[in-house]
């Protein structure tokens, strides 16, 4: 048998399904060439917000449509977080819990081609252990370990403490065996990923920085990189102990979600504007050179005009090398859903809009300060475009950088070098190898 898998949501369901893609091939099964040819169509859903799990029905439709004979999972945060939904395409069904399920299923189904639709979506309960899987990444340069899940916060807005638990964190040896094997098959940058991933060690006697370590021990890694993090959880102890480990990456992907503080209590955040702001200086101050990145809503219920523009001004204070701009959407189960003064869709759509072109500004001007330098890039990838050949990887604080070199150059896939930037377009930085080893950015 040969299966797909369809991604939807953020860079732990990325992670999840690498190591989902993993387990069915240590079960005997291979990467299908197409949707046509494939036995089994695997979709790992997002339940974030309500257009995620329109694309994840929409996907469903679609790929009952194009291979009707193929044997249809659905997993993920959709299933999960609304166990009752419609899932009327779906062959098989289960939530984040029960990955062993879906792989005795697909064992079962291997002789027997099911005749009826199968549930399996089991709640958590406050004593689940870390659910691990295999780690990987198809270039053998990055990897993205997954260390942590759940979330213990119940933001008014969110549905992921009920599709994903309360949180719970990879036992310390095991993180280390798992860095130790990722050494050993070649990759170069560990990117720690989590639920809420500030949490980590909360229920192991472990801090953050201790996984920030541990991925940085082997020789051959080069560098470490956090996922995204909650605001509060970064203390000053927790941001010196990053600045003391020479290969940590100065990417901080901080939410903030809105600019007011009174908007920041009705979502039931943990922390206020001016601590949002002094944990930015503080940032700065240790990491030069360091991207922030974010999350903003828009159309947050009772979100006025005037706080809008506050959360405007706000983003263009901090200076954020990126924010994805998402309009509010409502969530079934969450306080925030029955909340009076829900803002209209076309008010919020105006709203994404107007922050999204002060995103797109902000970006460019982080892009901008680029060029001129030369900056060490870890070469990921060998891509093509407009049928030119260009390598791409990314500089330590997260930007994406094309490199074109004048001459075939070999040896660079793997490797980090040093890039002197000459232009940029779209999102990423583009440029060429430099024989200057010096940098002005830090590596």
């Amino acid at each position: 048998m040969n299966y797909r898998i369809f991604t939807l949501g953020c860079k732990v369901n990325q992670a999840e399904s690498s190591g989902l893609a993993q387990l069915l091939e240590r079960q005997g099964l291979q990467p299908a060439a197409a949707i046509e040819s494939a036995d089994i169509l695997l979709i790992n859903s997002c339940a974030v917000t309500a257009e995620s799990v329109r694309k994840a029905k929409q996907l469903l439709r679609s790929l009952r449509r194009k291979n009707p004979k193929a044997l249809l999972l659905l997993t993920g945060c959709w299933p999960q977080a609304f166990p009752n939904d419609d899932f009327a395409d779906a062959d098989f069904v289960t939530g984040t819990k029960d990955r062993a399920a879906l792989l005795t299923w697909i064992a079962a189904a291997e002789r027997i081609h099911p005749t009826a639709q199968t549930h399996c979506i089991t709640s958590y309960a406050a004593q689940d252990a870390f659910s691990e899987l295999p780690c990987a990444d198809t270039t053998r340069t990055r990897a993205f370990l997954k260390i942590q899940d759940g979330c213990n916060q119940f933001c008014s807005y969110c549905i992921i403490p009920y599709a994903r638990g309360r949180c719970r964190s990879m036992p310390h040896e095991r993180l280390r065996q798992e860095v130790e094997t990722l050494a050993a098959q070649g990759f170069r940058e560990i990117v720690l990923t989590g639920i809420n991933l500030g949490f980590y060690g909360i229920d192991t006697a472990q801090s953050l920085a201790d996984a920030v370590n541990t991925a940085a021990a082997p020789d051959s890694i080069l560098r470490v990189r956090l996922g995204s993090l909650e605001p509060e959880r970064m203390t000053s102890e927790l941001l010196a102990q990053f600045a003391a480990c020479e290969k940590f990456c100065p990417q901080f992907h901080l939410s903030l979600q809105s600019g007011v503080d009174t908007v920041l209590s009705r979502m039931r955040r943990r922390y206020d504007t001016a601590q949002y702001r002094a944990l930015a200086e503080q940032i700065r101050r240790l990491f030069p050179h360091a991207a922030l990145t974010t999350d903003v809503i828009v159309g947050f219920p009772g979100e006025t005009d005037a706080e809008f523009e506050q959360t405007c001004a706000f983003v263009q204070e901090i200076g954020f090398a990126k924010i994805h701009v998402f309009p509010y959407s409502p969530r079934e189960g969450t306080k925030a859903a029955a909340f009076p003064n829900q803002i209209a869709p076309a008010v919020k759509s105006i709203r994404a809009a107007r922050l999204g072109q002060i995103a797109d500004a902000l970006r460019n001007t982080h892009l901008a300060a680029y060029v001129g330098q030369t900056v060490p890039v870890l070469v990921e990838a060998k891509k093509r475009q407009n049928a030119q050949s260009f390598y791409q990887g990314h500089t330590p604080d997260g930007t994406l950088v094309k490199i074109f070199p004048k001459n075939e150059e070999k040896g660079l896939q793997n490797a980090l070098i040093c890039v002197t930037i000459e232009s940029y377009e779209g999102d990423a930085c583009i440029g060429q190898p430099s024989s200057n080893l010096t940098t002005n950015f830090g590596g």
